[in-house]
């Protein structure tokens, strides 16, 4: 039996919330079914409010920096649950957000004109904070070989040039769901070290593994790849706290990590009271409510999987590795891209994530998130049934 509440419904809809909220104002509708942004509809870690409510009984809101629970509490989470020993307090730079981590790096160890890769279809701030800052992307898609996805390293070596300043993978990946093996996370290493580029490694997802697959840090392949890596990591997304902006570069290599705080300098702000005091109370005492999320989170999982084998055997669902973010196929639904969106949104009545967004490889797919009191997710699939019947 579960001592953490999961099941509860929990209303949002008046606290300017991006999903729930903003649904009328982002869609024209005002009665859809929310599963697109990567955020969970679970209370948090009770531990977490506690904090929260502690320091803010404080009447000063001033400039502050992380405790040391702050850094004890990721340098001992990043050993006991991802294997990587050794992680010095020195190593942990501040940043207000992984995807403010990785646009730091692409201004610190790039100039305008170069070249950054991306594994499409990924995470799509990637493709947006790569051109916003006047880069150029080189897509090394990734492959499906007969629904599974694998990284193509031979085309990955191939199309590195000396503009090419650094790869930013995704890992576990989104929306693909794969955590990558050592073995993927040695060979991509292995190129990097031949081509001399620098890796951008966003392991944000790294806690929300969900099936047998062990998250690996790529920084600790090899002794090379600790010294060309930047892995950005975040309690955010593991303990639902992204409305905290609060992010963590972590980088042995002190070259590469003089040169993103010196970039961090250049404005990317200071350091958030609420999101320092959430994460280290989260590292700290929330490994306990994780396991139970997990638990959960496979159960909606099997759910899904259940559901869409019973009653829309058509679609396909791509195994769910890591992440909450299921990837289907809907091609057999016989729509356009477009006609797919809409029918989700008007048809099904379920705001998703529209493939598409993803880029090169996303074409005829929806990104759905788990991340939901059971009861809700039941009646998302209910409503897609009722509308692939309809059809």
């Amino acid at each position: 039996m579960l001592v953490y509440d999961f099941d509860t419904i929990i209303d949002r809809t008046t606290k300017n919330s991006s999903k729930w909220t903003l649904m009328k104002k982002l869609t024209g509708l005002d009665d859809l079914i929310p599963l697109w942004v990567a955020d969970m509809d679970f209370a948090v870690v009770p531990e977490v409010v506690e904090a929260l409510k502690e320091r803010a009984a404080h009447p000063i809101f001033g400039y502050t920096a992380p405790s040391e629970g702050y850094y004890k509490g990721l340098i001992n989470w990043m050993d006991k649950r991802h294997g990587w020993k050794g992680v010095e307090q020195d190593w942990i730079l501040w940043t207000p957000g992984v995807v403010a981590g990785f646009s730091i790096a692409i201004q610190a160890y790039s100039q305008p004109g170069d070249k950054v890769v991306i594994q499409p279809p990924v995470y799509y701030p990637f493709k947006n904070q790569i051109l916003g800052t006047g880069r150029q992307i080189i897509e090394n898609p990734l492959k499906n070989v007969d629904g599974y996805y694998e990284m193509d390293f031979e085309d990955l070596a191939a199309k590195i040039d000396n503009r090419t300043k650094m790869i930013i993978l995704c890992s576990p990946h989104n929306p693909v769901s794969r955590v990558w093996r050592r073995g993927d996370l040695e060979k991509l290493a292995a190129i990097c070290k031949e081509k001399d580029i620098i890796i951008v490694s966003d392991e944000i997802h790294n806690d929300l593994i969900l099936g047998n697959i062990k998250h690996t840090p790529t920084a600790i392949v090899s002794e090379d790849a600790m010294q060309r890596t930047v892995t950005l990591v975040a309690p955010s997304k593991t303990f639902n706290l992204a409305g905290l902006t609060n992010a963590n570069a972590i980088i042995p290599n002190k070259k590469l990590r003089d040169a993103f705080q010196a970039q961090v300098s250049k404005g990317s702000g200071h350091s958030n009271i609420f999101g320092m005091i959430a994460q280290d109370a989260a590292f700290n005492h929330g490994e306990a409510w994780l396991e139970e999320l997990l638990t959960y989170l496979r159960g909606n999982l099997k759910l899904l999987e259940d559901f869409i084998a019973a009653k829309i055997p058509g679609l396909k669902l791509y195994p769910l590795e890591g992440t909450y973010l299921a990837w289907i196929d809907c091609s057999c639904l016989g729509l356009d891209d477009k006609e797919l969106s809409d029918f989700m949104l008007k048809k099904a009545k379920l705001w998703l994530d529209d493939g598409t967004l993803f880029g090169t490889g996303g074409s005829m797919f929806m990104r759905v998130n788990l991340a939901c009191p059971r009861s809700l997710l039941k009646k998302a699939l209910e409503n897609l049934e009722k509308a692939v019947n309809e059809l």
